[in-house]
């Protein structure tokens, strides 16, 4: 009878050292998931923050006719820069799908970019087309294909 209730006790120990390791790693896959999640959702944020706020940028730009040219093209190259950093980091972190959808909306947003240099006005044919152009690959950037949607919390 000794050796039954030994036996069954490192058993249950087993059991119960394993179940404890594979709940262990459970939860460590799904925090790393989500820690994961949180920082692709924060970069996102940055980048699609700095695009808007260069295009915003070249808008003003091509609202005024009075900017000397070479202070134009000083300004849209600097309000143009931060956009560089954050397209390597979604290159390297963000999934093929919204990598080139992200490269797609950086690009259409560095021909407006370019036609702002040129002294293109906000009237002009070439500054709606480009306007149009970058918008569109925004809009694809930000559809349900691209971005993940933020977590559906469940109150029931």
């Amino acid at each position: 009878m000794q050796w039954i209730t030994l036996i069954s006790t490192v058993v249950g120990a087993a059991i119960a050292t394993g179940s404890a390791m594979l709940l262990d790693r459970q939860r460590w896959k799904r925090e790393r998931l989500d820690r994961e999640t949180q920082a692709r959702r924060i970069l996102y944020g940055d980048y699609l923050a700095t695009l808007s706020e260069a295009r915003h940028a070249c808008g003003n730009m091509a609202r005024d006719p009075d900017i000397a040219p070479s202070t134009r093209r000083t300004t849209a190259r600097e309000a143009f820069g931060p956009c560089i950093g954050l397209r390597y980091q979604m290159t390297i972190s963000a999934p093929a799908r919204v990598v080139e959808a992200s490269e797609d909306t950086f690009r259409r947003l560095r021909d407006l970019r370019d036609r702002v240099m040129e002294g293109v006005l906000v009237t002009d044919h070439a500054y709606l087309q480009a306007r149009r152009t970058y918008e569109e690959a925004l809009a694809g950037l930000q559809g349900s294909e691209s971005l993940p949607s933020p977590p559906r919390i469940n109150l029931l």
